[in-house]
């Protein structure tokens, strides 16, 4: 089991720094227009820094050249504090405390230079590491300073993370934050068995680090992808509520033309490729339109028919669930029947009220379903015996 653990912390280590620079890069254009995205952005980009400093293969290669391989390790532990530096900066900002973001600047400048120090007086080196046996090299200063920047950080933003999760009342945000955290813990916990190791000879979870701090990474990735998900999956739905709304639109804005910003596309398809208007308001458009043209409809619905959809659906074993939504949709398709024939409007005897909700999902649903019933053949062979005069 242990051999597993490890070889699957081995292997993830170039997934999980791909994954951490396709997040970064997929969440930069937010970044760029909304500021407060972009020190977490920069922390997860110098984490991402810093673990591709460390990966095996870079590190062999840099083994055969003993300057690059002191470059690329005092590189990426520079990397790694800046990163917590960062880390403490994005959480002065979620929390509003300027004297915490003064004192992450502050601390984070001290800890770069108390490292580059420490480097400089050194015996010659040419790696940084912290041996399974042995000292650590440069020194356990060096190193007790790294691992003070990282426990730091993580430590003040576990807490905040878990804090803030638990009192905003937005599901995207809380899902960041917690990812968040709990990358960041595991990250806490990889630098705790460091010092473990630096200060009691503690090895008995060095075999695992690699699969904590691969594990953080991807934790940190899916933290910054939590947006970019959510609104992947509004983006989805509205585009499958645009297809179902379609059939009833189409047929609505033949009726009733005015109500509609543009005139339909040739085929439901062209119009989901090809809007109108653009993807963010299609869906919006087409509730409002389709309300307004139910509506507008009204006027031309005769006495008795409402009375007489009941009656037919309840014939055709229509569920109750759906029933107030199937028998707009026979009133619906009456109405377009009594309007193309040329039949003088009258004040309404049917109430469509349920459709005229300030809850813009809630009415998508019930739009969604009056569609779904307008297609149904029990709605189709709905004729009711009532003739406008």
């Amino acid at each position: 089991m242990e051999a597993d653990l490890v070889a699957l912390g081995d292997w993830l280590a170039v997934p999980s720094v791909v994954v951490l620079w396709l997040a970064v890069l997929l969440r930069a254009p937010s970044a760029v227009r909304e500021p407060q995205q972009r020190g977490l952005l920069l922390a997860v980009a110098t984490a991402a820094a810093a673990m591709t400093l460390n990966l095996p293969d870079l590190l062999a290669y840099a083994a055969k050249h003993p300057d690059w391989t002191h470059a690329v390790g005092l590189t990426r532990n520079f990397t790694g504090v800046l990163s917590a530096g960062v880390v403490l900066y994005f959480v002065a900002s979620a929390t509003r405390g300027r004297a915490l973001q003064l004192a992450s600047s502050v601390l984070t400048v001290v800890w770069l230079g108390v490292l580059t120090a420490l480097d400089m007086l050194a015996p010659e080196h040419s790696v940084h590491a912290m041996p399974p046996t042995g000292d650590p090299t440069p020194s356990l200063a060096y190193w007790l300073t790294l691992m003070s920047a990282h426990l730091a950080a993580n430590t003040v933003c576990v807490y905040v993370c878990w804090r803030y999760s638990r009192r905003t009342d937005r599901p995207g945000l809380a899902a960041g934050l917690r990812l968040f955290g709990l990358g960041t813990a595991l990250a806490g916990v990889f630098w705790f068995c460091y010092f473990l190791k630096a200060t009691l000879d503690v090895t008995a979870p060095m075999p695992y680090l690699a699969l904590m701090m691969n594990v953080h990474g991807l934790l940190r990735a899916a933290a910054i992808l939590v947006p970019t998900l959510f609104v992947l999956r509004g983006s989805v739905g509205d585009v499958r509520t645009a297809w179902k709304l379609w059939p009833l639109w189409r047929d609505l804005v033949d009726a009733v033309p005015h109500v509609a910003l543009h005139k339909p596309r040739a085929t439901r398809l062209v119009d989901l490729l090809w809007p109108a208007v653009s993807r963010r308001l299609l869906v919006y458009r087409r509730v409002i339109e389709t309300r307004d043209a139910i509506l507008a409809l009204n006027e031309y619905v005769a006495p008795g028919v409402p009375e007489q959809a009941r009656a037919h659906l309840s014939g055709a074993g229509v569920a109750h669930g759906h029933g107030e939504a199937a028998v707009l949709a026979c009133v619906i398709r009456e109405a377009r029947r009594a309007k193309h024939a040329g039949l003088e409007p009258s004040p309404g005897s049917f109430s469509a009220t349920q459709v005229d909700s300030s809850d813009l999902d809630s009415e998508k649903r019930f739009l969604v379903a009056v569609a779904e019933a307008y297609g149904s053949p029990a709605t189709r062979s709905f004729e009711p015996g009532a003739q406008r005069a």
